[in-house]
């Protein structure tokens, strides 16, 4: 399945907001400080300076992809549990990696709590590497991982 990128008026937006909270929900009481995904709304997502693309008619897979020169910030990579192991989250980031060669950036980057495991060897598997630990606001421990993956 190829993704498509989604306009700020686009009819999916709705559902594509329902599949991030959906993937996301389980999060909640396992991270700290809670998920931005409280946070999150259409008008959000239709007035960011991002992409969001999408998978499938209904949606099954979305990602955001936000410039950052000199890279390429993925957040909010999202597959139905109905979908998942089936390379979804694969295409998506590299779908992210020819957008990102598209724009002239050098390498995708994206961040993972401390406490998601699964994440962080989905994403060694994907190719990315361990840069940085970081601490959100007001809390003194690392409460994130970030993660970057260079392009050829």
């Amino acid at each position: 399945m190829t993704p498509y990128q989604l306009h700020p008026n686009d009819p999916a937006l709705p559902e594509t907001l329902m599949l991030i909270r959906a993937a996301f929900g389980y999060m909640d009481g396992q991270i700290d400080p809670p998920s931005s995904l409280h946070a999150l709304s259409e008008a959000n997502l239709a007035t960011a300076p991002c992409e969001l693309w999408v998978i499938g008619h209904p949606v099954i897979a979305c990602v955001i992809l936000t410039p950052k020169p000199p890279g390429l910030s993925i957040g909010k990579l999202s597959v139905a549990a109905s979908h998942r192991r089936q390379g979804l989250a694969k295409a998506l980031i590299d779908h992210a990696g020819t957008r990102a060669r598209a724009l002239h950036l050098t390498h995708l980057e994206l961040q993972t709590r401390i406490e998601l495991v699964a994440n962080q060897a989905a994403f060694t598997a994907m190719g990315f590497v361990e840069t940085a630990r970081t601490a959100h606001k007001g809390y003194t421990r690392p409460t994130s991982i970030t993660y970057q993956r260079m392009l050829p």
